[in-house]
């Protein structure tokens, strides 16, 4: 399947794509009934935390949601707006405590930072994804060093577009795309970072990846439709990405304040703007909803394909 072109950008350009045949709404009926009941059920205990200046620090809140009872891996279910994810209002991610290794910009390092990270991502959301019953499990993480590597979405180069890639439950860090001459010690940037992809296997895993792609072939991904529902799925991420940094900062492991700062302020920097793209909304929007996640924690509050055009442009 042929996606759209990459494009040059200041700073990271966090690229998605699927690949392969769309799935067909039916396949996942009863399998919806089953999740929307077990979502029925699912409690979660939040609580609220607000700290500081937002425009250098955000607020972090923390979802401690346990797992329902039991909870089974399910089906993925193909909704946007919908979703039952997206739709009780007091859920977020478990403040956890995610120890990493001390940044240095080498290859092995940084090999080292993000596995442990991932790691901690894992933990995050991986109990909140099984308490609504999504069929959750870990991506595969790579760590490509040639000037391109091959992915189910095709051939990608290396370079200022692709820091980080990710493609049907792969994630792809490429050490020679995180601009380290640009960034340099700043662990806080990176994390956001691995967090926003990881934000697309959230999408993945859960089934709306599968929705909003269906949408985007049937309307043209070039169309203003298809660059409209592309812009919501990149800004969801960013919220996702916002919300893990939230729940980490300040919790006695290795996410310390001045990381997170940096993290919120970087990605004024990023988007549309920037790139000269029209997929993944602009800076100011891109800033927003990562801003939203980190403040407040609360998936439903991610719930960017329910949102008015003017906050997705």
């Amino acid at each position: 399947m042929t996606h759209s072109a990459q494009r040059p950008s200041r700073g990271f350009h966090r690229s998605s794509r699927r690949h392969g045949s769309v799935r067909p709404a039916t396949a996942f009926g009863i399998g919806t009934l089953v999740v929307l009941l077990a979502v029925a059920v699912v409690f979660f205990s939040v609580r609220w935390a607000s700290t500081g200046d937002a425009s250098t620090s955000g607020t972090g809140s923390s979802g401690n949601a346990a797992p329902a009872a039991g909870a089974a891996p399910g089906q993925k279910v193909l909704k946007l707006t919908d979703h039952p994810i997206l739709q009780d209002p007091n859920a977020g991610l478990q403040n956890i405590v995610c120890v990493l290794p001390d940044w240095h910009s080498d290859p092995a390092t940084a090999e080292t930072f993000f596995t442990a990270a991932e790691a901690c991502l894992n933990e995050a959301w991986g109990s909140l994804l099984k308490a609504y019953g999504m069929p959750f499990a870990p991506p595969t993480l790579h760590f490509p060093d040639g000037a391109s590597f091959q992915t189910a979405c095709g051939t990608i180069a290396v370079g200022v577009a692709t820091a980080a890639y990710y493609c049907d439950n792969n994630l792809y860090v490429p050490y020679k795309g995180l601009q380290i001459d640009q960034y340099g010690d700043n662990p806080g940037v990176y994390l956001a970072l691995l967090a926003h992809e990881y934000g697309h296997h959230v999408q993945e895993v859960t089934g709306i990846m599968d929705a909003v792609w269906q949408r985007i072939y049937a309307d043209g991904q070039a169309s203003p439709a298809g660059l409209d529902l592309s812009r919501r799925k990149e800004l969801q991420a960013q919220c996702f990405s916002g919300m893990f940094l939230g729940a980490v900062v300040d919790r006695g492991g290795s996410v310390t304040r001045e990381m997170y700062a940096k993290a919120w302020r970087d990605q004024d920097t990023r988007g549309d703007n920037t790139s000269g793209s029209h997929d993944h909304g602009s800076n100011s929007h891109y800033a927003q909803w990562w801003h939203t996640g980190a403040q407040y924690n609360r998936i439903a509050q991610c719930n960017t394909f329910a949102a008015p055009a003017s906050e997705v442009s």
